[in-house]
């Protein structure tokens, strides 16, 4: 929040899985905030909560065209994997993101 306005909005859903704990879904920064580092801000935080929650894999599913969040999950740490299976049309691509100790 800025200003009263919300700037970014990010989900953790709890996965029943035996390899991921949460899917970190439904990023978004605002148009008005978007080139100003709160897209990476907000992921930090993120994945902070999600280690505050005992989680120690996340996961997520987005798409290619999506070039800036594509390079943001990189750059917060996430790594492409394959072979899961998705319920998004849309989703041709798959990451996942081992918290280590810098989240705490």
């Amino acid at each position: 929040m800025y200003n009263n306005e919300p700037l970014g909005v990010c989900a953790l859903i709890k996965m029943h899985q035996e390899d991921y704990d949460y899917e970190m879904a439904k990023m978004a920064v605002s148009p008005s905030a978007q080139g100003k580092n709160i897209g990476f801000l907000l992921g930090q935080a993120v994945l902070k909560k999600a280690k505050e929650l005992g989680a120690q894999n996340l996961y997520l599913e987005s798409n290619t065209i999506l070039k800036p969040a594509i390079n943001l999950y990189h750059k917060l740490g996430f790594k492409k994997i394959a072979g899961r299976d998705t319920s998004y049309k849309r989703c041709n691509i798959q990451m996942a993101l081992h918290l280590d100790r810098s989240y705490q």
